[in-house]
């Protein structure tokens, strides 16, 4: 894609996981997993999953300090937890939505992605595409299922899919936020945080 002419990269903060974007950026003003501040962090966390980490410690109300359990629903789905003094836990890793139905293109004979992506509410289905639709939805609610005490946890989604994942998750009468943008709202409550820091 194409950036504006009057679009300042010399100014821009940035992330990245994976490859850097082919635009020239200012090193200078990437984010890095490391200037996450978090205990228990390790460096080869992917910079989103900090980053949601972070805005939730910031955004969620938690008066009970109970963990947070934040489900990306990307390309990835992406567990990680987190205890409300913002240590990092750990996490899960499974093939997010369109990256199991891609799969299951790829590597079966006959099975082809759905053209239409309207969720069957049935649990057994005659028709392929329909059972595809089901039976991936429901690997990924669930994994999330298997994670989440909601005793002890606050459940967040996150990502391009939460809001699918999320309202399957609410018709089971689970207790769940949709923070789709939160990845992106730590990066702006770092921008700030360290903004303050270099004016104090």
């Amino acid at each position: 894609f194409k950036l504006p002419k009057e679009f300042n990269l010399h100014n821009l903060i940035w992330a990245s996981v994976g490859k850097s974007p082919r635009f020239l950026l200012k090193k200078n003003n990437e984010i890095k997993t490391k200037d996450i501040k978090l205990s228990n962090l390790p460096d080869f966390f992917g910079v989103d999953r900090a980053l949601a980490c972070f805005a939730a410690l910031k955004i969620i109300e938690n008066p009970f300090k109970k963990n947070f359990l934040i489900a990306d629903c990307g390309t990835t789905l992406c567990l990680t937890k987190l205890n409300s003094n913002g240590f990092v836990v750990g996490g899960q890793l499974a093939p997010g939505f369109f990256t199991q139905l891609k799969s299951l293109e790829k590597d079966t004979k006959n099975l082809k992605i759905p053209s239409k992506y309207e969720m069957p509410s049935e649990d057994f289905l005659i028709k392929t595409e329909d059972a595809i639709l089901k039976g991936v939805l429901n690997s990924l609610i669930g994994l999330i299922n298997c994670s989440f005490n909601p005793l002890t946890d606050i459940l967040i989604t996150c990502g391009g899919d939460s809001q699918l994942i999320t309202k399957i998750l609410r018709t089971q009468n689970k207790d769940v936020i949709n923070a789709p943008n939160l990845v992106m709202e730590g990066m702006i409550i770092h921008c700030q945080s360290k903004k303050m820091l270099l004016q104090s």
